[in-house]
């Protein structure tokens, strides 16, 4: 049960800031400004992380590395923590392995969570800066679904098409990584 409650604590904590710095990645690769609350939030919870990282990192182009690194590193504590409360030393060696997949899983439940806020904000056609920010954030994802599936009725199922793409991939994600444990 202790571990349970505390394999939970970290997913959340380690998702949060995880998700943090791939968005902040994100958001600088799409070139969507900071100037909205979703950019104030993501300064808030990775500022302290990727500004000491920048030092020695620096952005190549339109990414950002240490953003990456720091999800990473993220996640490598996330699985070096799980791993020392189970006491399994070996499960060390697949550490960077499963700090991968986490990262994966992640940024494949980001996406999904984009969607969906994207999806009902278009639905009660909310007009505001965190719709500006949804729209140039999903459009990306969505734009190749929209090519090949056209409108059914007048409605745009590209997000749901894309979120049961995104579900699939978690499923096969979640294989991967019980097959790296066995």
């Amino acid at each position: 049960m202790l571990y349970q409650i505390a394999s939970f604590l970290l997913d959340v904590v380690g998702g949060l800031l995880t998700g943090a710095c791939l968005l902040r990645l994100y958001m600088q690769w799409q070139r969507v400004p900071f100037s909205n609350p979703v950019g104030g939030l993501v300064f808030a919870l990775t500022d302290w992380l990727i500004l000491p990282l920048r030092r020695v990192i620096p952005p190549t182009g339109r990414w950002d590395v240490s953003s990456l690194v720091a999800a990473v590193l993220i996640q490598v504590v996330q699985y070096l923590l799980l791993t020392l409360l189970l006491g399994a030393i070996s499960a060390w060696a697949w550490l960077p392995w499963l700090a991968l997949f986490g990262l994966a899983r992640v940024a494949v439940s980001g996406l999904i969570g984009l969607l969906i806020v994207y999806a009902v904000m278009s639905w009660v056609q909310a007009r505001s800066p965190l719709a500006d920010v949804l729209a140039r954030l999903c459009e990306p994802i969505l734009r190749p679904v929209r090519r090949i599936l056209p409108l059914v009725g007048g409605i745009d199922l590209s997000p749901l098409v894309v979120l049961v793409l995104l579900q699939v991939v978690m499923i096969v994600l979640g294989h991967l990584q019980a097959g790296v444990l066995r």
